[in-house]
């Protein structure tokens, strides 16, 4: 694929914008006006160009909604949503990261204002989690209470609860699924409002959101889905080895060790995970970050990761990784699980074949190929390709 960057992360996160393009959440000119302002060498201007295009999408959308255009502001909004959401991506330095969570609200608004102007109306809701609560929106399939089957998505380390419509959502709901989406601990609002970092037994937060759906009368408890994107991958298949409410898991992409995907070779490596013990780590620390010098991809990364663990040093975010792991009760998944991988995995590694193997349930795997324009990490950019084919395996399955 011709590159409009030089940059490959940068290439990567347009493709993912545009992307999002099949579920009306962005337009192909507007993204590719945006990128061709942007200066490569200027992280800022990443920010300000997104953000003035998503300002633009917003103040179109409330005059089409004040002129009572309902569908040209509905869709202006979900664009708008898409571009705040992509303007706020890569502010992650600390003296950032007010200027982040504002964006991100602007996003989050967007989204729901959108949301109102769907029939029937898609809902924002908050679930109850331990003390506190996890944002996401419920987009019941029709006006009828006729028990449905019900799609819970989840995102990975960067994504939100918004932009899983677009990754799934509206492709479940034109089957005439439920959807449910929302952010867990680390992830979109729940990290930047209700200041819940990530964490690994994310079966506590799955069954939380099953204890939630199952009281709706229009849901179908006995054919209740999960799908989780990237680092979802991981969290929906600790939360099947536990929650066996579940009765299909589907994986894109698959992970078996979080940490083993994001590091690579080093990840056995004798010599760096002695350094990852000391309790001297300064060496260690000062050593990454000179790494991220230059290189956006790496600094993001641990950049990304110090702000959604919550935590301060490089080596403390490696050690963090290390618990994201299902050697301890993968044998426990039972359900059919829908295991996805992309030709160009870049972000993950051989991590969907290791965790394929491992399973023990009835199984599938899933590639996407460079052939097909979707083989880049989670289909990004072939979203109706993507959604067709991972919601016919679930049709056939649920029947």
């Amino acid at each position: 694929m011709k590159r409009i960057f030089d940059d490959f992360t940068l290439q990567y996160e347009l493709i993912r914008t545009m992307g999002h393009v099949a579920f009306d959440g962005a337009d192909i000119g507007e993204c590719l006006e945006t990128a061709g302002k942007i200066d490569e060498s200027d992280r800022e201007s990443w920010y300000w160009e997104w953000r003035k295009t998503a300002e633009l999408n917003k103040r179109n959308a409330d005059d089409c909604l004040n002129n009572g255009n309902i569908v040209s502001a509905r869709t202006a909004y979900l664009r708008a949503s898409n571009y705040y959401r992509t303007a706020e991506f890569f502010l992650r330095d600390k003296n950032e990261l007010e200027t982040a969570i504002e964006t991100a609200r602007m996003s989050s608004y967007s989204f729901e204002k959108a949301c109102k102007l769907f029939q029937p109306e898609y809902k924002r809701i908050q679930i109850p989690f331990e003390k506190s609560y996890l944002p996401g929106y419920y987009f019941k399939a029709n006006y009828t209470n006729v028990k449905k089957p019900t799609i819970i998505a989840m995102t990975g380390y960067d994504g939100t609860a918004e932009e899983l419509y677009f990754n799934i959502g509206a492709a479940g709901i034109a089957r005439g699924y439920n959807v449910l989406t929302f952010d867990g601990p680390g992830q979109g609002m729940a990290l930047r409002e209700q200041k819940l970092p990530f964490r690994p037994d994310w079966e506590k937060v799955v069954t939380q959101v099953v204890d939630y759906l199952i009281e709706k009368e229009e849901v179908d408890a006995d054919r209740i889905a999960m799908i989780g994107y990237s680092m979802g991958g991981y969290l929906v298949a600790r939360a099947a080895a536990f929650e066996h409410r579940i009765v299909a898991c589907i994986a894109n992409s698959g992970i078996y060790s979080f940490f083993d995907g994001i590091m690579g070779e080093k990840a056995h490596s004798p010599e760096f995970l002695r350094m990852l013990d000391k309790e001297n780590a300064q060496e260690f620390n000062a050593g990454i970050r000179q790494m991220t010098k230059g290189n956006l991809s790496t600094w993001w990364k641990i950049q990304n990761g110090l702000f959604t663990f919550q935590i301060k040093t490089p080596q403390e975010l490696m050690n963090a990784y290390r618990a994201y792991t299902l050697e301890d009760c993968v044998n426990n998944i039972s359900c059919p699980v829908l295991i996805c991988d992309s030709q160009e995995e870049h972000f993950l590694g051989n991590q969907a074949h290791i965790l394929f193997d491992k399973l023990k349930c009835k199984k599938e795997f899933m590639y996407f190929t460079k052939e097909e324009g979707a083989s880049l990490h989670c289909q990004c950019g072939a979203e109706k390709l993507s959604g067709n084919r991972i919601l016919d395996w679930l049709d056939n399955l649920l029947k």
